[in-house]
């Protein structure tokens, strides 16, 4: 029994990520760039907590962010375009401070 429900479990996983990459191609590679950068912007915040560079990591939030905001607008998903559109915002002042002051 419980086998069964791995393997429904595993099959549902599996249609998930397939049916993301059917239903807009694009969309899921720009999805997968996004994520890849905010998980090595997090990894170097992670690493560096105790002395954090902000100069390293906020970039890669920032080209997160806005990969991820496209990707929302492209599959028309509402709420996402409001998360992203606020963490984009966030990075843009985070990157002037840093870069422009």
């Amino acid at each position: 029994m419980a086998g069964l429900l791995q393997l429904h479990l595993i099959k549902k996983i599996t249609d998930f990520w397939k049916e993301s990459y059917t239903t807009n191609p694009l969309a899921f590679w720009i999805e997968m760039f996004s994520a890849i950068c905010v998980m090595t912007g997090s990894a170097i915040l992670t690493y560096t907590v105790l002395a954090p560079r902000p100069d390293i990591f906020v970039p890669f939030y920032f080209l997160g962010s806005v990969t991820s905001l496209v990707a929302a607008v492209m599959r028309k998903a509402a709420w996402i375009v409001v998360l992203t559109g606020w963490f984009s915002a966030m990075n843009i002042i985070a990157l002037y401070q840093l870069f422009v002051l």
